[in-house]
């Protein structure tokens, strides 16, 4: 599977639990990837591809690699009151809560998408995530077989995107940019 990510930015955030689950579940994976070794290493959630065919891979090239923050949350079963409910309430009743462990996929492409070796299908992967997420944002620029493609999922439903190529603000006149070396007064000769 051919196919190359531009650009991602990610602010998905979703049960910890849940990634478990999906990848306990055998999900469908890209052509490509065998296999996600989903490993933890402190705070920090990895999702790592395992290569279908290790022959095109070396074994010293790292595959890609989804890297999450872990992080815990308190989790009401209902909405907590909101403070100065009223003197006159003399006890506070608890409302029932847990601490749950969220993986939190925050960043652009080399904060979250890490080695190029299987980056599009692991891209992939990341998508199927982003579907199952009620929290957060996935926007990228992909291409695959010479079309590029832009992606936008907030929170767990596919919107509408588009690619919008336009003119760079950084260029002078002439379509001249930078700055003219030979004939800067700051610099002496």
């Amino acid at each position: 599977m051919s196919g190359r990510v531009f650009r991602l930015h990610s602010t998905l955030e979703l049960p910890l639990e849940d990634v478990h689950e999906h990848f306990d579940s055998d999900p469908d994976l890209p052509d490509g990837v065998a296999d996600v070794d989903v490993s933890r290493r402190n705070n920090t959630l990895i999702l790592r591809a395992v290569a279908e065919n290790d022959d095109e891979i070396s074994k010293y090239t790292p595959t890609a690699q989804l890297k999450a923050s872990v992080s815990e949350t308190r989790v009401y079963e209902e909405e907590p009151p909101k403070p100065g409910g009223g003197w006159m309430q003399e006890e506070e009743e608890e409302i029932p809560s847990e601490l749950v462990e969220f993986a939190c996929f925050k960043g652009d492409r080399e904060t979250v998408l890490q080695n190029t070796a299987l980056q599009y299908p692991m891209f992939l992967v990341l998508k199927e995530i982003a579907l199952l997420s009620e929290k957060g944002t996935l926007t990228a620029i992909t291409e695959e077989d010479g079309e590029l493609t832009a992606t936008r999922i907030v929170e767990g439903e596919a919107r509408p995107a588009s690619v919008e190529v336009v003119e760079s603000p950084a260029n002078g006149e002439n379509g001249e940019s930078g700055v003219d070396w030979r004939d800067n007064d700051f610099i002496s000769s």
